[in-house]
C-alpha cells in the first residue's frame, strides 16, 4: 500500500505515535486532526499541527485504517521459512519520508537467524543509514525491531546500526535507483 496523498484523518481514539524526525514517543489525543502523507508497509506517517508522526499499522484503527494482519508460520516451520518472513518484513520498513522500503534502499547488510534451545529464535540484524547524520535512524531502527518481532517464533531483534562499509547509492536496487532518478 502506497499514498503520496494528503487524506484527511480524524483520530478515533488517543494514539501512541513517533514524531518525526526526532523519534520522541507521543501520544496524540482523540480528535486531532490531520493528514496522512504517507502510508507504506502498514504503517503511516501524519501531519498534525505542523508536526509529522509515524503511526504503527497495530493502532491504524486510531485513524480509521484496518490494523496490520497478523503473521503466520505454517507448523514445524524451518529457519529458511523464516527467514523468508524475516526479509518480507524487512520490505515493509519505510522512512518515513522516502517511499522506498529499506531493503531496496540498500540499507540492509545482514539479517541471521540463530534457533534458542526452546524452539523460539532471535534474529540480527546490520544495517546502516543513507547519512551517518540521518534524524531516522531511531525511527528505522525501532520500526524494524518490532515488526520482524511480529513474526511467530521469533523471540527477540536485535538490530545493530553500522557505518562500514559506508552507504551509496550503488547498493540500491535498480527500482529504487529509478524511482529516485539516481540511475
Amino acid at each position: 500500500m502506497y499514498s503520496r496523498s494528503s487524506e484527511p484523518v480524524r483520530f478515533e481514539r488517543d494514539c501512541d505515535a513517533v514524531l518525526v524526525p526526532q523519534g520522541e514517543a507521543v501520544s496524540l489525543p482523540a480528535g486531532s486532526i490531520g493528514y496522512i502523507t504517507q502510508a507504506l508497509g502498514g504503517s503511516y506517517t501524519v501531519f498534525v499541527e505542523g508536526n509529522l508522526f509515524r503511526i504503527a499499522g497495530r493502532d491504524a484503527d486510531a485513524i480509521g485504517k484496518e490494523p496490520a494482519q497478523a503473521l503466520e508460520l505454517p507448523p514445524g516451520a524451518s529457519d529458511d521459512d523464516v527467514e523468508q518472513i524475516v526479509w518480507k518484513q524487512l520490505r515493509t520498513c519505510f522512512d518515513p519520508e522516502i517511499p522506498i522500503n529499506v531493503v531496496d534502499l540498500g540499507l540492509v547488510y545482514e539479517a541471521v537467524i540463530h534457533t534458542r534451545d526452546d524452539g523460539r529464535r532471535d534474529v540480527e540484524v546490520k544495517m546502516t543509514l543513507t547519512a551517518p547524520g540521518c534524524g531516522m535512524g531511531d525511527i528505522l531502527i525501532d520500526d524494524v525491531r518490532s515488526k520482524l518481532e511480529l513474526i511467530p517464533t521469533v523471540a527477540e531483534a536485535d538490530v545493530e546500526l553500522v557505518f562500514d562499509p559506508p552507504w551509496n547509492r550503488t547498493m540500491m536496487s535498480e527500482a529504487a535507483r529509478l524511482e529516485t532518478g539516481m540511475l
